[in-house]
């Protein structure tokens, strides 16, 4: 394998799942069938019949959508693995995604990450009532201005930056009647749109903090092993190759935004000049586009993709 030319490998979030993702993926190669096997042995869940027939309403649960994104991301890197055709400078993840980003890099074996995204997943549902949280996307304001406004929504409720997706998208999340007030002073700062979103939780905010906590307790029973490929970390978006700082990465993760913007700046800063978007969905090749036009971006989403791919790890 070659680490040249410099390619980062990037791995999507929760909302890239979709019903049959992965199913051409089992069908066509025994790595992928290995990988959903040892993800329905570990959880017990019938991760194949989820993702390749639904219904949606069941795929889109988040303590579903979790391990069903990793399984199929892992599936499709394994595949491209297993060609020896590219080795990635360094990964990234966007947020459920840093999950697959590790696994890739070595630091936690596949079994104990789809374990522990699945509890994630339930936490985080948990955390907060059905109905009472709320996230949407800010377009055309500024981090500090957004950071403004949603104090002024706050009125002794959270609500706060949960994402900075780069291309002027900033996302909000918090209690319900926060994110609404903080939605009507952005339109009357002259942001261009801002659009709920269709979430069932308000992630990477402070009403995440019993998940956290939860998440805490999950990994202190999992090993982090020794791991050598950089992993640019949602919380930081920057570097990290420290095994004993990956848990506390993960915890912070759950409460913080995700950095996107700044890590996909620090993955050309390292010098790739180009990225694979590996799992279902395109969503991150988009944002990378609009953050850095300059890096040449493939999608890994199905096998025929994988002659794209290869045509990307040519010297």
């Amino acid at each position: 394998m070659r680490a040249e030319p410099r390619v980062a490998f990037v791995f999507p979030g929760q909302g890239s799942q979709r019903v049959g993702m992965g199913k051409r993926w089992c069908e066509e190669f025994a790595e992928a069938r290995r990988v959903f096997e040892e993800a329905e042995d570990a959880l017990g869940l019938p991760l194949r019949k989820i993702c390749f027939s639904g219904p949606e309403e069941e795929l889109k649960l988040t303590r579903h959508a979790q391990p069903a994104i990793l399984t199929v991301s892992i599936a499709a890197w394994r595949v491209l693995q297993a060609t020896g055709a590219l080795a990635p400078a360094c990964v990234a993840g966007h947020s459920l995604g840093e999950y697959s980003a590790l696994v890739s890099a070595g630091a936690l074996a596949f079994g104990d990450a789809v374990k522990i995204v699945y509890e994630r997943g339930r936490l985080m549902q948990e955390a907060v009532a059905q109905g009472e949280g709320s996230m949407a996307a800010v377009m055309g304001l500024d981090e500090r201005e957004v950071e403004r406004l949603c104090a002024e929504a706050a009125g002794g409720e959270v609500v706060g930056i949960a994402g900075l997706n780069g291309g002027g998208q900033i996302v909000i999340a918090g209690a319900r009647g926060a994110v609404l007030r903080a939605k009507e002073l952005a339109l009357q700062a002259g942001a261009k749109s801002v659009v709920e979103l269709p979430v069932s939780a308000p992630f990477h905010c402070a009403l995440m903090k019993p998940a956290a906590e939860g998440l805490e307790r999950v990994l202190e029973k999992v090993d982090v092993r020794p791991y050598s490929i950089g992993v640019v970390t949602n919380v930081e978006a920057k570097v990290n190759l420290d095994p004993l700082r990956v848990k506390g990465l993960l915890v912070r993760q759950v409460v913080s935004p995700v950095r996107w913007e700044e890590s996909v700046k620090e993955i050309e800063r390292l010098g790739c000049t180009g990225a694979i978007e590996i799992g279902p969905g395109r969503v991150l090749r988009g944002l990378i586009k609009r953050i850095s036009p300059a890096l040449v971006v493939h999608n890994l989403e199905t096998p025929e993709d994988l002659s794209k791919v290869a045509r990307a790890a040519a010297p």
